[in-house]
């Protein structure tokens, strides 16, 4: 059985699915693109594997009458899309995004035009941006790293 795992940018909301997940996807329905505040909503469904939140609870906003969409009340990090028929987790929420890609793409009449030519944009390495940006040579990440810890955040951390 695989385990996968995953969790907000922060730390404080960490998850693990043990399963066969088969189901990932992108939305680009409008209620989406407004919920990852993004051009699209990579999800994963964990229906039909053992899905379990391992640390902090996550804040829920309703976006319908029927979904409800989780997320870290600390970070922002979008998590959870949640319906009747079952729950979705946010691709890049997990540890591990690229063992998950997309199969489908789903709400595709709110797609934005130019989604399918964000690939034929050049691209940059982080640091080829340090002459824009100076303070990047000395940039230290709070952001949790992408595996289970005991405890979060480090006490050592200045």
């Amino acid at each position: 059985m695989t385990t996968y795992t995953g969790g907000c940018q922060c730390g404080a909301i960490r998850f693990r699915v043990s399963g066969d997940i088969k189901d990932s996807s992108i939305c680009h329905c409008r209620m989406c693109q407004k919920a990852f505040g993004a051009y699209y909503a990579p999800l994963v469904s964990v229906r039909g594997a053992d899905f379990e939140w391992t640390r902090g609870e996550r804040k829920k906003f309703r976006s319908s009458n029927f979904v409800e969409r989780g997320f870290c009340g600390d970070c922002g990090t979008p998590l959870t899309y949640e319906a009747p028929d079952g729950v979705a987790v946010a691709a890049g929420a997990f540890d591990d995004p690229s063992s998950l890609p997309p199969t489908i793409q789903w709400g595709v009449e709110g797609k934005i035009g130019f989604v399918d030519h964000l690939h034929e944009l050049p691209g940059e390495r982080t640091e080829a941006d340090l002459a824009a940006g100076s303070f990047l040579s000395e940039l230290v990440s709070y952001q949790h790293p992408d595996h289970d810890t005991p405890v979060w955040p480090p006490e050592d951390r200045t």
